[in-house]
C-alpha cells in the first residue's frame, strides 16, 4: 500500500524578492512550506530559488495596483504575507495605491481564499502624521484589521542587514564624501532591528504560534540616535568623517530638491518621518507585543554590522580589525 504524503502548506509572499522578503522566504523554506513569491517582475526573482529545494519556491507576477493579479496570486494559499511598502513615490507607485489600497486588496483576497494573513507595516504609522508614508501605513493597518480580524500586523523599526538601504547607503557615501549629514541635527531615535529577527517573527506567525488581531512592534535591543548610528557605522568601517548637523528647515529644502531625483537620497516626506522617534512604545512593551513577548532575542548591531559593512573599509576584508 502506497503511503500518502501530506502536501506542505502554501504561503503567498507579496514583495518576497526585496530586502526583507528574501529573508522571510528563506525562513519559510527552512520550515518546509511551499512558497509562492508574488512580485511585479518574476524575472528578477531568480535569486530566491537557491533558498529552497527544487520546486519549493515559485515566483508569480502580481501588482498591488491590479486587483485580479492579487486574487490569482492568493488562489489556493493557506497563508498570505504582505511585505510591500515604498519609501518614496515614483510614477504610478503612490503611497495611497501601494500602502492603503494595496493592503486592503491583499486582505480582501486573503479573506476570499480563506487564508490567514500577516501584514508588515512600520513603527511610526499614524493616521494624524504630516508624512504621507505614515498616514497610508496607518490606513493600511486599519483596512487589514477591518477585513481580516485575526490578521497579525508587525511594525518593525528601521531594519538593518545585508542589502539594507540605511547603513549601506551612508557607508557608501563615506567612501566619497568627507562629511555625512545629520538630519534634524541627528537627534531622532531609532531602535535598529536585524532583518533575520523580523523574518523569524513573520515565520512564527505562519506557524500559528502568534496571537492574531494584534499589532506587534519590533525593535532591536539598543535605542540609538541618528548620530550614534552614524558613529557606530563609521567605527565598523574604520573611517573618520565629519558629522554635519542639518536643522529641520535646511533638511526640508534638501528634501524638496533631492526628491526630484529618480532614486532620491531624501524627500520632504522622509524629513517629516524623521521628526518622530522610531522606537517601540511603552504600551507595546507592557502588553507583550514585542520581541520579548514573542520569545525572540533580537541581535545587537555590533554582532551583525561587521559581517556586511566590511566592504566599505579602506582595504575591505584585508583591513586589520580595530580593538573594541
Amino acid at each position: 500500500m502506497t503511503a500518502i504524503t501530506k502536501v506542505p502548506p502554501l504561503v503567498t509572499v507579496f514583495g518576497g524578492s526585496g530586502f526583507l522578503g528574501r529573508h522571510v522566504v528563506r525562513a519559510l523554506a527552512r520550515r518546509g512550506y511551499r512558497v509562492r513569491v508574488a512580485v511585479r517582475n518574476p524575472n528578477l526573482a531568480g535569486h530566491l530559488q537557491p533558498l529552497g529545494n527544487v520546486g519549493q519556491i515559485q515566483a508569480v507576477q502580481a501588482n498591488l495596483r491590479v486587483r485580479w493579479s492579487i486574487d490569482r496570486a492568493v488562489q489556493g494559499a493557506d497563508h498570505v504575507i504582505n511585505l510591500v511598502g515604498i519609501l518614496f513615490e515614483s510614477g504610478r507607485q503612490r503611497f495611497d495605491a501601494v500602502q492603503d489600497f494595496g493592503a486592503r486588496a491583499v486582505a480582501e483576497a486573503a479573506r476570499a481564499a480563506g487564508a490567514k494573513l500577516t501584514h508588515v507595516s512600520a513603527i511610526g504609522a499614524n493616521a494624524q502624521s504630516q508624512a504621507a508614508y505614515a498616514r497610508t501605513k496607518s490606513r493600511g493597518e486599519q483596512a487589514v484589521l477591518d477585513t481580516v480580524k485575526d490578521a497579525v500586523i508587525f511594525r518593525p523599526s528601521i531594519v538593518f542587514g545585508p542589502e539594507d538601504g540605511f547603513f549601506n547607503r551612508f557607508a557608501a557615501m563615506s567612501r566619497l564624501s568627507p562629511a555625512l549629514p545629520l538630519i534634524g541635527c541627528g537627534e531622532t531615535k531609532f531602535q535598529p532591528v536585524y532583518v533575520g529577527d523580523v523574518a523569524e517573527a513573520i515565520a512564527r506567525s505562519v506557524d500559528g504560534v502568534i496571537e492574531g488581531g494584534r499589532i506587534y512592534e519590533l525593535g532591536g535591543p539598543e535605542t540609538l540616535t541618528f548620530k550614534q548610528c552614524m558613529e557606530q557605522m563609521l567605527s565598523v568601517i574604520g573611517r573618520k568623517r565629519l558629522l554635519v548637523p542639518v536643522p529641520w528647515w535646511a533638511a526640508g529644502l534638501m528634501g524638496s530638491v533631492l526628491g526630484l531625483l529618480p532614486n532620491p537620497l531624501l524627500t520632504t516626506d522622509q524629513v517629516e518621518m524623521l521628526k518622530t522617534d522610531t522606537v517601540v512604545s511603552p504600551e507595546a512593551e507592557s502588553e507583550g507585543r514585542t520581541f520579548a513577548g514573542l520569545g525572540i532575542q533580537p541581535q545587537p548591531m555590533d554582532a551583525i554590522l561587521p559581517s556586511y559593512l566590511w566592504q566599505y573599509r579602506p582595504a575591505g576584508q584585508f583591513n586589520k580589525p580595530t580593538s573594541a
